[in-house]
């Protein structure tokens, strides 16, 4: 894994072999945060990052000087890296949270621009994920919820669902926060 833009650019990210994650590819990473530089200013937004695992993406939006970034994961080993990994690149902007994501979901006051969820493929509340975003009222208004999943999984007839964007095994159901 490695950081593809930003200032810490190029930056190489050596996750532990004993993690139990499955980052994103960084085609997929690549492809989705290029539509997200066509659609947003992402200096200074504030981030959530769902299922954390590896903090690959939390990197990513930190690199691009995203403000503030909330990484939640419920394993303490993975938490404990994304400190670790944050820390040692200096991306201070990044604060790696052990969670139950669907408790932080019900409990966080905060609001986002963009809330990133990677849940494991097999999760059978994966389609929970976007009504309790919209439910809490969790993004800010133009605001974006990006779930990753497999082929398999079909979110398209949730509420608030724009598109969905494919690329080899990686899948992104978009959905936007818009004024009604």
């Amino acid at each position: 894994m490695r950081i593809i833009s930003g200032t810490s650019k190029g930056r190489v990210i050596h996750a532990p072999k004993n993690l139990p994650v499955r980052p994103t590819t960084d085609f997929a990473k690549e492809s989705i945060f290029n539509i997200l530089n066509n659609y947003f200013e992402l200096d200074g937004l504030k981030i959530a990052d769902l299922f954390c695992g590896t903090g690959n993406i939390s990197y990513e939006f930190a690199s691009l000087g995203c403000a503030e970034i909330t990484a939640v994961d419920n394993n303490y080993s993975c938490c404990e890296f994304v400190k670790k990994t944050a820390s040692a690149f200096k991306l201070d902007q990044i604060k790696a949270m052990k969670a139950d994501v669907f408790g932080f979901l019900k409990k966080t006051a905060g609001t986002y621009h963009i809330i990133f969820a990677d849940p494991p493929y097999e999760l059978e509340q994966i389609k929970d994920i976007a009504p309790l975003v919209f439910e809490k009222n969790l993004l800010k208004t133009d605001g974006w919820l990006i779930i990753e999943h497999g082929p398999d999984t079909d979110l398209s007839a949730l509420e608030h669902f724009k598109e969905k964007r494919t690329y080899g095994h990686v899948n992104f159901s978009i959905f936007y926060k818009t004024i009604q």
